[in-house]
């Protein structure tokens, strides 16, 4: 049986790697190759909102009736850095090293905070509530974009 929480949590890592990547490029102003990473780590992010929003999060405000919590709390950062990844793809387009640099800094504490709240509470919940669907679950992820 599949782990929610280890599937998503190698997730996270995998988005962590991408994003420093391009805050890498970025930093050293090679705009080509923080242009490429950055559309690859933006769209790494954006596929694993949607494995949250439309398939854990569904399934587990279902199983539970908790439309209004935990899930209700990520969605809600999920804009919090889509807003920041605007911002990030903005900065990319113009070339500048430095505004890109502080909203990683910003986007980094949220993608931290977000995950730490994840891996430690949530996940962990969805583990406990939904252990006989985790491998449907985790095989319907194949159906969305791959990032």
């Amino acid at each position: 049986m599949a782990s929610i929480e280890a599937f998503m949590a190698q997730d996270h890592k995998a988005c962590d790697d991408r994003f420093a990547r391009a805050e890498a490029a970025a930093g050293k102003r090679d705009w080509a190759a923080a242009a490429s990473e950055f559309a690859a780590f933006r769209k790494a992010m954006e596929r694993h909102f949607e494995m949250e929003e439309s398939v854990l999060f569904s399934a587990f405000e279902d199983r539970t009736g908790m439309a209004g919590g935990p899930t209700m709390v990520m969605r809600e950062e999920h804009e919090q850095m889509r807003g920041v990844l605007a911002m990030l793809g903005e900065a990319v387009e113009a070339h500048d090293a430095d505004e890109y640099l502080g909203q990683a800094e910003t986007l980094n504490v949220l993608m931290q905070q977000h995950n730490l709240k994840e891996e430690q509470v949530l996940y962990r919940m969805m583990d406990e509530h939904l252990a006989g669907e985790a491998d449907t679950l985790l095989a319907r992820f194949a159906d969305l974009e791959t990032g």
